[in-house]
């Protein structure tokens, strides 16, 4: 068996010798997970603390959604929704990640303390790679094809493991080539953007492959839109189903899991792991 991955993040280094839960804070008005009202200060501080007292490992904070048919904000406004709150968990000694693609708003994250960069472009901004190379916290590269606007439109693969992996082996080679550690860097395959229900199946059964590269993945199931197809339910019924795939995808190599509900997240790991045992 091969010894667990390492991820370093800023003063932190996790050996993943188990699976780790991300909370998801989305701090934005049109989250397809939450209302159409942004949350206020407060409510998300509670939120994310709630989080961490139920299990989570790091609260991953998002100021623009990224949902099928998002609109874009701009850089003012994202750290006004954003940087509080990570200022406060920062402070509360909360391992935080930021959901952005914006180099601005990265640069101003990692200043304040947070550990790493959630990029759903994989550092594809200009200037967004210097941002990160030039800082010690950990970034995690996600695929998507296309744009949020348009991603679902009609995504189309050849093979959408073959190519997921050689978009992610390529940008990961980028990284490195700037000077990004390999135990700073964490692959999303992302699923629910720019791929079908049949698209994220294929590369659910395709997930080891990805892990056999040898970089930790993060996997975010939670309440997405191919669960809804699957069973049915709306989008606030879906925790039986986000459990369910988040557990699959720990199967099948996931190192981070993502999800809007944790403590629920947390109990099942802790069950399933002691009868994998």
């Amino acid at each position: 068996m091969l010894p667990p991955l390492s991820l370093m993040l800023g003063p932190y280094c996790w050996l993943l010798d188990r699976p780790y839960v991300m909370g998801v804070v989305n701090v934005t008005p049109d989250s397809f997970s939450g209302g159409s009202k942004l949350p206020d200060f407060e409510q998300s501080l509670k939120k994310a603390l709630t989080m961490i007292d139920d299990g989570a490992d790091m609260i991953d904070i998002g100021g623009e959604s990224s949902r099928p048919s998002a609109l874009p904000v701009s850089n003012d406004e994202e750290l006004q929704r954003v940087l509080p709150l990570v200022e406060a968990l920062v402070a509360r000694g909360v391992v935080v990640s930021v959901d952005t693609v914006k180099p601005a708003v990265m640069k101003a994250a990692i200043d304040a303390g947070a550990v790493m960069i959630n990029d759903v472009q994989a550092l594809q901004a200009p200037e967004a790679l210097p941002v990160v190379a030039r800082s010690q916290v950990a970034v995690c590269l996600m695929h998507m094809q296309g744009a949020p606007r348009t991603m679902q439109d009609a995504p189309v693969y050849g093979d959408v493991v073959v190519e997921v992996k050689a978009f992610l082996l390529a940008r990961v080679n980028v990284l490195e080539a700037a000077g990004v550690a390999r135990e700073r860097i964490v692959l999303d395959p992302g699923f629910g953007f720019g791929k079908t229900v049949a698209h994220n199946l294929a590369l659910m059964r395709g997930l080891p492959e990805l892990a056999a590269l040898g970089y930790p993945l993060l996997v975010g199931w939670s309440r997405k839109s191919t669960l809804g197809l699957l069973t049915g339910r709306a989008v606030d019924d879906r925790l039986a189903a986000s459990v369910a795939a988040g557990l699959a995808a720990v199967a099948r190599g996931a190192s981070i899991v993502r999800v809007h509900d944790v403590r629920e997240t947390v109990d099942a790991l802790r069950v399933w792991r002691a009868m994998m045992a």
